[in-house]
């Protein structure tokens, strides 16, 4: 048994479960994934809550576009895995958004304020940070509750 975050683990089991110290069992089978590959899923679903992965432009069209062009993808990107994982931009919890150049975070911004829904803002973080490809400009992460 393993003791972390106030969970404790039981690892000694061909089936890994987690039980809180309040006595209450959660399997991990029962998390949902979906667009599995050997480094990420795209969606995973778990306890009522629906996660991305980094959302970027990279394959499109767009990934060579300017800031405004590469969000409007994201977004796109993300209300697309939203709607097949049962959610959608007005049950977001949480958003991190990464920028290569925070100077584009008004660009950004403009876009974003256009795509949320007035008075379903989530909590969100937006720092500057070094992406996976150079032509990548943004990526963004969510967390959100189902419909």
């Amino acid at each position: 048994m393993v003791l972390l975050n106030g969970l404790a683990i039981d690892v000694g089991k061909t089936t890994c479960t987690v039980e809180r110290i309040f006595n209450q069992e959660i399997n991990l089978s029962d998390i949902e994934r979906k667009h599995t590959n050997s480094r990420m899923s795209k969606i995973v679903s778990y306890g009522g809550l629906v996660y991305l992965c980094g959302q970027t432009a990279n394959g499109s069209e767009s990934a060579t576009g300017d800031i405004t062009a590469q969000t409007q993808e994201v977004l796109s990107r993300i209300d697309s895995l939203l709607a097949e994982a049962g959610s959608s931009r007005d049950r977001l919890l949480s958003t991190t958004i990464y920028l290569r150049n925070i100077d584009d975070f008004a660009a950004m911004n403009a876009v974003w304020d256009q795509w949320v829904t007035p008075g379903t803002a989530p909590a969100r973080t937006t720092v500057e940070a070094k992406l996976g490809a150079a032509s990548l400009l943004v990526e963004m992460t969510v967390v959100a509750a189902p419909n």
